[in-house]
């Protein structure tokens, strides 16, 4: 299996330490560790039930360690209050279902939730970062829709803008392109590369296209079998070996012709290989 490369010590706000993660009986991680570096576009990716979104989970405080901590600014998530963490690391989950007729301000304006207090509620600052997130994820023109009206896209962005709404440093998506089409999937990408680049958030994602991970990352995680196998930029960790031993996918890795960002492509069957070579 291959290991973790060595790398120079990184600054990071939100860590993973020595972390066991369990369903029950079930342990999906063990003694995992994990820092994510601050700045950074990291995106997880990983088999089917290596336990990718259950360590974001993990990292949002949505689900707590059977053992070893989650750590935020040094402490352990699990001891700190629910709004403080909430004021630091947004969440947008895998399956997110609005309110039967919300309009798509509403749900954005939901995003300021941690910062209301019984003595400040709804202010000037509330509604100037509803506004921008609507501004900034293009969905302002939206604003008086219902959000069950909307396409896939159109509501993805909506969630997303609740989330920046929130203004938090360390912004976490649990696969975020899910039952989109691949021009909406790429529209998402591309959003969130743009804040990144921006705004100069910590960004973590669970994704499962392989290619698309390595286009959008500054540093890629693989997970198999709940343990980190591999950390760093896709161009010095993603190899050959590598996708054949954590997907069982013999493969070419070549460079992707509009990125240079590494490209993987299946290996053909040999009968199909041999037409291919025939037509060429």
């Amino acid at each position: 299996m291959t290991t973790m490369k060595e790398a120079a010590p990184i600054t990071a706000r939100l860590r993973a330490d020595g972390v066991t993660l369990a369903y029950d009986e079930r342990v999906v991680a063990r003694e995992l560790g994990l820092d994510i570096p601050d700045g950074s576009f990291t995106v997880i990716i990983g088999p089917n039930a290596c336990g990718k979104s259950t360590l974001l989970k993990a990292l949002a405080r949505i689900t707590r360690p059977a053992a070893g901590s989650v750590l935020l600014d040094g402490a352990a998530i699990t001891s700190m209050p629910t709004r403080k963490v909430a004021r630091q690391v947004g969440l947008l989950p895998q399956s997110s279902t609005a309110p039967t007729g919300i309009l798509v301000a509403d749900l954005v304006a939901r995003g300021r939730y941690p910062h209301q207090r019984m003595l400040r509620q709804w202010s000037v600052e509330d509604e100037r970062c509803t506004r921008e997130a609507m501004s900034r994820t293009g969905v302002d023109g939206l604003a008086d829709r219902h959000v069950d009206e909307l396409s896939g896209g159109q509501r993805q962005r909506v969630w997303l803008a609740m989330v920046l709404a929130q203004r938090t440093p360390i912004v976490l998506l649990d696969e975020p392109t899910t039952f989109l089409d691949v021009a909406h999937q790429i529209e998402v990408l591309d959003l969130c590369a743009d804040l990144h680049e921006e705004g100069g958030s910590t960004l973590v994602l669970v994704l499962h296209d392989i290619n698309q991970a390595c286009r959008y990352a500054t540093n890629l995680v693989v997970m198999s079998d709940g343990a980190v196998v591999a950390q760093g930029v896709p161009d010095e960790i993603l190899t050959e070996d590598l996708v054949r031993e954590v997907f069982g996918l013999p493969c070419r890795v070549i460079p992707d012709p509009e990125t240079g960002t590494p490209m993987v492509v299946p290996r053909a069957r040999a009968g199909r290989a041999g037409r291919a070579a025939q037509v060429r």
